[in-house]
């Protein structure tokens, strides 16, 4: 049964009010200036120390109380390049930008627990509250890293949260090691030599050749890697040609992979690129490949997540947490900040995920219901890993 810190219910109209506006104005990565506006806005209306301008439109408010330990909370602030389908009030009012992933809701809920600790800070230490840009594809967080997030702000650990569609509402998941996976891309250019269709005989397929390179690709998982090691690759757009009866003379295939292991990363890059100049050079064509690391695996430190398994345990209860998830494929760019300190990752429950509720999907909108539920788990979770005040 849920337990919300008593007293945040007051804010919980002011959170879903807050979330719509946010909603409604989506802006994507390394463009959040009004979002970054609104949260140091409201930050500075708690009474916190605001800095701006890491990673171009991130937000950090430092809220102290005494002298003693500090930790960092990060919420992610940007949106999606999708056309909202979801016909709301509060729907994007910027056409191909939409919140599809449920930021605006962080935000509002790391917002919400700020308001509550400024205004009870149970706590002896100080909490740099992070508002993050640029999470979706461009690695925001990396960017706050290296500009000097954790010298500008020593914190000792820090700790993230996304919502979860498929996990109840009520219902909350951690796990000490991997979370989630690495994200890769890549990008294979073939050039062959175009004939006429009827003629194949005249040139170098790169159709045939992008093809046999596809179906080899997928060994890599199944012969290369250890089983027990999980193992994506996924190629995602095929362009060439643009008409019937041409045989093309070049062709470009992109795609991402995914682990959770760097000797895994290293395989797979390595194989592909083995397969891709093996065939291409049997087919009489030539490959130019792209490897590109973006995001390594979330992995959660065992202490840390230790703290939020108790933190969270007073607000939804012991039998309402998943201490052994699956780990997801998708990725994080939090991950540049848990190779930087210990911390831990969470992942709060959304509800079913059908009804328009997919990650992604142009039909998602945040749960409203789960706004309170993550406001309090921040407030545990900063009362778990700090002294007490007094």
């Amino acid at each position: 049964m849920v337990e919300t810190v008593p007293g945040l219910e007051k804010y919980t109209a002011d959170m879903k009010a807050w979330r719509h506006d946010l909603h409604a104005h989506p802006e994507t990565a390394f463009e959040e200036q009004r979002t970054s506006d609104v949260v140091a806005g409201k930050l500075e209306s708690f009474g916190l120390e605001v800095h701006r301008g890491l990673a171009r439109t991130g937000v950090v408010g430092i809220l102290r109380n005494g002298e003693g330990p500090s930790v960092a909370f990060r919420a992610d602030m940007d949106a999606l390049h999708i056309d909202e389908q979801t016909n709301l009030p509060h729907a994007s009012r910027h056409a191909g930008r939409m919140h599809a992933c449920g930021h605006d809701g962080h935000t509002t809920m790391l917002l919400g627990a700020a308001r509550y600790l400024a205004e009870n800070p149970n706590f002896q230490g100080s909490i740099a509250f992070v508002f993050q840009p640029a999470e979706e594809n461009e690695g925001g967080g990396r960017v706050m890293v290296e500009e000097g997030l954790f010298e500008q702000f020593p914190v000792t650990e820090v700790y993230g949260m996304h919502n979860w569609p498929g996990l109840d509402v009520g219902r909350m998941a951690m796990r000490p090691g991997p979370m989630m996976a690495s994200y890769d891309v890549f990008e294979l250019t073939l050039t062959g030599k175009g004939t006429h269709a009827a003629m194949p005989h005249l040139g170098t397929d790169v159709i045939v050749a992008g093809t046999q390179i596809v179906n080899a690709w997928q060994t890599i998982a199944s012969r290369n890697t250890h089983p027990v090691d999980s193992a994506v690759v996924s190629v995602t757009q095929f362009h060439a040609g643009d008409t019937w009866n041409v045989i093309p003379a070049s062709a470009v295939l992109r795609g991402t992979t995914r682990s959770f292991r760097a000797e895994v990363q290293d395989t797979i890059e390595r194989r592909m690129r083995e397969i891709a100049q093996a065939i291409a050079t049997v087919m009489g064509v030539e490959a130019s490949f792209r490897y590109e690391r973006r995001y390594p695996s979330t992995v959660n430190t065992a202490d840390a997540t230790e703290k939020a398994r108790r933190a969270a345990a007073r607000v939804v209860g012991t039998e309402a947490l998943d201490l052994d998830p699956m780990p997801s494929m998708g990725a994080e760019d939090f991950s540049f900040m848990l190779q930087k300190r210990p911390g831990c990752y969470v992942w709060l429950g959304a509800g079913p995920s059908d009804g328009g509720r997919n990650l992604h999907s142009p039909h998602y909108d945040f749960n409203d219901e789960v706004l309170p539920i993550g406001a309090s788990y921040w407030v545990r979770l900063a009362e778990t890993v700090l002294p007490k005040a007094g």
